[in-house]
């Protein structure tokens, strides 16, 4: 089926990159003109400058973190931020918030708490700042496991998943109100996307993208959930051995086919479109590519959905 077509473009993954952080403006730009539904931006670089950098090169689409991590700023400052960001935007930014994973937090030498109970306090402290930051966004979370859906539903706009499994998407939906759905609650997921006629190719390079995520905890048992406990048991026994190819030879190809994309064109279209079936509106491609770099992905994603 043709998204296009139908007014069903995915969403785009952008991150800068050093040393070519104008180029990926300009990327930014070329992704509005081709009519992708949205640019958001992950937490490693500076994702709010990325934001504001693209909020002046673009006109229509949506812009938004996905994500912010709450433990980098504090939330007066990033109220203020945001409250400027979406005034620039003309309403088209979004603020995606998370809590980022312990590996972060221990490079950093940050001292966190409980997901959840520091997010409820994060949030709340910046709407207490709203008025003097001239109003918030739509303030998005992101998920992945039920308790964090269900806190989404309660104080946020929105929810984003990273590298969810399609096939869990029924049971996650099924935790927010119709009613929340139907007024615009913002439901997303950040998917690895390959493009490569060489199938097995575009399945290796999606496994190195989700080699690390495979050791974090949190996500393994999301995935055990999702019904894939065999897989991240043998994860498990392959980490305490310390041993990398057989994290690698863990991640199975049902599992992989859940969470990513991968193969020719064609094949990654018909999945883009599946993720529209499961009830997901903004699926946001993260492009990789077999044979070069982020410029050579983007091209690759651009030629498949022209």
């Amino acid at each position: 089926m043709n998204q296009a077509a139908n007014n069903q473009m995915p969403a785009i993954s952008l991150a800068a990159v050093p040393g070519r952080r104008k180029a990926t403006v300009e990327l930014a730009a070329e992704i509005e003109r081709r009519g992708f539904s949205g640019i958001f931006c992950p937490s490693f670089g500076d994702a709010m400058g990325l934001c504001l950098s693209i909020a002046h090169v673009t006109e229509r689409v949506e812009i938004g973190t996905a994500i912010q991590p709450i433990y980098f700023q504090h939330p007066t400052d990033l109220a203020t931020s945001a409250g400027y960001l979406h005034e620039i935007a003309d309403g088209r930014f979004r603020l995606g918030l998370g809590v980022t994973h312990g590996p972060v937090h221990q490079r950093l030498g940050m001292e966190v708490g409980k997901p959840l109970s520091d997010m409820r306090h994060y949030v709340g402290d910046m709407r207490a700042a709203a008025k003097q930051a001239g109003g918030l966004p739509p303030i998005t979370l992101a998920t992945l496991r039920d308790k964090m859906v269900g806190l989404a539903v309660e104080i946020s706009e929105g929810a984003v998943w990273a590298n969810a499994s399609r096939s869990r998407m029924a049971h996650s939906l099924g935790l927010i109100p119709q009613d929340r759905l139907d007024d615009g609650f913002y439901v997303g997921n950040m998917i690895p996307t390959t493009i490569d006629d060489d199938r097995e190719a575009g399945a290796a390079r999606n496994r190195a993208t989700l080699s690390g995520y495979v050791t974090l905890p949190n996500y393994r048992n999301y995935w055990k959930d999702a019904g894939y406990e065999e897989e991240m048991t043998a994860v498990e026994v392959a980490m305490e051995a310390k041993d990398k190819d057989g994290i690698m030879a863990a991640m199975s190809d049902r599992w992989l086919s859940d969470c990513t994309l991968y193969g020719s064109v064609g094949e990654v279209r018909e999945g883009v479109e599946a993720w529209f079936e499961a009830g997901v509106p903004s699926p946001i491609l993260v492009p990789s590519s077999t044979s070069g770099g982020q410029m050579k992905a983007f091209e690759e994603v651009f030629a498949a959905f022209e």
